[in-house]
């Protein structure tokens, strides 16, 4: 299956705006995703709820597909080690995210997630030896200081769910550094591939010793979890084609008017006006950093979809696709 080119800057206005639409009703998705998950709660181990998430993603594998690429292709690779990284990193990052989930309200869990970028900046200083100006260091102290001001640690427990939060954004980060270091070397099935397997495997290994039957009632939210993730994956990915990944990025931070509706009108949360200026806050330092690494070229973090699927991550070979 071939692929359309991706969006340049020939595109008219009308194909960005397709585009840029596509992006939102992504995040939408996504966030309706979460909200499936958040649901079950504690009614499942988040491994296995990670399970079912990761196989609803193989409906994302023939869109992955270039036009000479096999299925088979997902175990190619020109650097094994990179390759096992995504492979241990995606089922790290999505019970991470489960498990944020299920013990926060989401809007608390995004505020941690939305460290990505952070994260992911401060690991290509150390691995990629990238070099970084003022706003970029700015961007990281601004999106730390909103986690202590959503956090408000000896004011506040800290739980299970915070740490898996920070776990999701630290291993979605991890697998960003690998598509750089990969480059334009790897086929995209197996890029994204490897972690999805990962996911069916680690997690699946991981439930069978204490595997819970999913009720009725759990099966359709486990369902809703998979698919709506891998329906907004397509969505994105489509956007992709639409819209230059700079314009598309800024969209992700939707999720959060998404995360602070859904809380309210489905689970009751609330968020006083100390907590959405911590919001506000790691908002801008996202923003930051796409606006600087877009002006530098930087293939910078994909849009933060919770890792849930690295299709989502495929703008970052789309930007060095570009650079090129």
């Amino acid at each position: 299956m071939t692929h359309p080119a991706p969006a340049s800057s020939s595109h008219g206005g009308a194909d960005a705006l397709r585009g840029i639409l596509l992006a939102f009703g992504a995040f939408a998705a996504f966030s309706c995703s979460d909200a499936s998950v958040k649901l079950i709660r504690d009614g499942l181990p988040p491994y296995e709820c990670a399970f079912f998430g990761s196989l609803s993603a193989l409906v994302v594998f023939p869109f992955l597909l270039g036009g000479k690429d096999r299925l088979t292709d997902v175990f190619a690779t020109r650097n094994r080690r990179l390759w096992m990284v995504r492979f241990i990193a995606y089922p790290l990052g999505i019970i991470g995210s489960v498990t944020a989930f299920s013990h926060l309200s989401m809007a608390e869990a995004f505020t941690l997630i939305f460290l990505q970028p952070s994260f992911v900046t401060l690991m290509s200083i150390v691995f990629l030896r990238e070099r970084i100006g003022l706003p970029r260091w700015v961007a990281i102290g601004l999106g730390f200081v909103g986690v202590l001001i959503v956090l408000r640690p000896g004011l506040r427990p800290l739980s299970i769910g915070h740490l898996g939060a920070v776990v999701a954004g630290m291993a979605g980060a991890v697998s960003v550094v690998t598509f750089r270091a990969s480059g334009t070397h790897e086929k995209q099935i197996s890029l994204f591939g490897a972690g999805i397997l990962g996911g069916i495997t680690i997690c699946g290994l991981v439930s069978i010793p204490g595997f819970a039957l999913p009720t009725p009632h759990q099966a359709g939210l486990l369902a809703g979890y998979g698919l709506l993730a891998a329906v907004a994956n397509v969505l994105l990915m489509h956007a992709a084609f639409h819209a230059p990944a700079g314009a598309i990025a800024p969209t992700q931070y939707s999720q959060m008017i998404w995360a602070l509706a859904i809380g309210h009108l489905v689970f009751g949360d609330s968020a006083d006006m100390v907590t959405l200026s911590g919001i506000g806050l790691i908002i801008c330092s996202g923003l930051i950093t796409l606006v600087r690494e877009q002006e530098k070229h930087v293939p910078g973090p994909p849009p933060i979809a919770v890792s849930r699927g690295h299709a989502a991550s495929m703008l970052v070979s789309e930007e060095q696709d570009a650079a090129l």
